[in-house]
């Protein structure tokens, strides 16, 4: 994984640095030849984002989980609940990375994840991928909830 030269990620790490024991610092694996399907210009712009850097092939490269902005840990959030009838003390994601959070304007925070990012401490018997078309299924029901 290499850090990114491409498009500007003004992240916080608030998580990573109040939440310590609640995150595994994990590398995401490297995807061959990404490409971007599609692109919300809205929430990248809403983000402070540059939807043209974006599409540039460094922006891919970190959409993908490729690189990394610069000075950024990747970690697999760690959490607990009950799973199949019973308490289960360390669940997690098992294919999610957390970057960051971005603080817009008013101070709410949006976290950026890389889902299907590979395995992480987390998962339980999976590849840690995601495939298109389920992806864009919660790409498409998620654009449906906001509008």
């Amino acid at each position: 994984m290499s850090v990114a030269t491409g498009p500007r990620f003004d992240l916080d790490d608030s998580f990573a640095r109040e939440l310590v024991g609640l995150y595994e610092p994990w590398a995401p694996v490297a995807v061959a030849d990404p490409s971007l399907l599609v692109l919300n210009e809205r929430l990248a712009g809403a983000l402070g984002l540059d939807a043209e850097a974006l599409r540039s092939p460094d922006g891919i490269a970190v959409l993908a989980g490729n690189s990394v902005p610069e000075g950024v840990t990747t970690l697999a959030q760690a959490y607990a609940g009950h799973q199949f009838g019973g308490y289960s003390p360390r669940l997690g994601d098992g294919r999610a990375l957390l970057l960051g959070e971005f603080v817009v304007e008013g101070g709410a925070r949006h976290d950026l994840h890389l889902k299907g990012s590979g395995r992480t401490p987390f998962a339980r018997g999976g590849d840690g991928r995601a495939a298109v078309g389920p992806m864009l299924r919660e790409y498409l029901m998620s654009e449906a909830m906001h509008a």
